[in-house]
């Protein structure tokens, strides 16, 4: 363990990222599954991106944020696989002390940006269905912009909080995290300083970023599910409810990993249990919601297959 006395009196240049296993006969097989998942991930949602792009009947508000969507999911995935992957593949555990703090802040931005923008896509619904006639008004082009460009400024100073409240922290040792990326709980258990405040400060920040939202979100989808049951056609009740499952299935899985990690109480114990679900939040999901996106959807199955043999 290198150390020195900075400004802040942190001794900790670098940590030791335990990783998902550390058997060397199981590294090459974590190696290889979590290649081909960062793989699939990419290309999964670069040709939705591409398909919602090329194809006139995609141009439209749900899909506009469905893109931006992808985009978050593919930047989610490359701030910690590609790093896990790296270390595998050089058998070198550390990283230093200010690329943990840029790996942290860079995580928390793309997670907060997904809050507010599966929250935008709620939204989105919910004038789509019980708001037709002045849909195309209140969701004009100026107002998704709007949207995306404010989602954006909050995660961004969610995030840069964190990491400012994060770097007044002392790190004396041990400097080993029992994890396969810089995360905030880890810190906090390895930190000599009195964390209190910053668990605090997550909490109160977790409520603003995920409370809020998920209000939002459920109170759109009472309305929405109000208005699809007055709907008399059994082929519109299912229209409406194929959009919604959709989202309401990518929502379930993201707050639901988030929640579990941020804000439940936290023995001492726990971080082994965090791996499994840092891989879901960070690996699985964005590589299920290409799928989930376009696996009951006839216009993105039918843009992707134009996307991919070309015509």
């Amino acid at each position: 363990m290198e150390l020195e006395s900075g400004s802040n009196g942190t001794d900790v240049t670098e940590f030791i990222l335990v990783g998902l296993v550390e058997i060397p006969g199981l590294q090459l097989v974590v190696f290889v599954l979590f290649l081909l998942a960062y793989l699939v991930t990419v290309g999964g949602n670069l040709s939705i991106l591409a398909a919602i792009l090329v194809e006139p009947k995609l141009h439209t508000p749900m899909y506009f944020f469905l893109g931006n969507l992808s985009v978050l999911d593919v930047g989610c995935i490359s701030v910690t696989v590609p790093s896990m992957l790296g270390h595998l593949l050089s058998h070198k555990s550390t990283v230093p002390y200010g690329a943990c703090l840029t790996q942290l802040f860079f995580f928390h931005l793309l997670a907060g940006m997904d809050c507010f923008l599966l929250t935008a896509m709620a939204y989105d619904r919910f004038l789509a269905i019980c708001r037709p006639l002045t849909y195309s008004t209140r969701m004009s082009q100026t107002v998704q912009r709007t949207l995306v460009a404010v989602s954006w400024a909050c995660a961004f100073t969610n995030a840069l909080t964190h990491t400012v409240a994060i770097s007044t922290l002392n790190f004396c040792g041990p400097n080993v995290i029992n994890h396969f990326y810089c995360d905030l709980p880890q810190l906090f258990q390895l930190s000599c300083s009195s964390t209190q405040i910053n668990e605090l400060l997550l909490f109160a920040l977790g409520i603003l970023m995920a409370g809020a939202p998920v209000i939002l979100i459920v109170t759109s989808y009472i309305h929405v599910a109000a208005a699809v049951l007055r709907i008399h056609s059994a082929k519109g009740r299912k229209k409406a409810f194929s959009t919604c499952g959709s989202h309401l299935t990518v929502v379930g899985i993201f707050y639901g990993t988030g929640v579990f990690s941020y804000m439940r109480l936290r023995p001492a114990g726990a971080s082994d249990k965090d791996k499994g679900i840092g891989v879901l939040n960070t690996v699985i999901s964005p590589m299920l919601n290409p799928l989930i996106y376009s696996l009951r959807n006839p216009d993105v199955q039918g843009a992707l297959r134009r996307v991919l043999t070309g015509k």
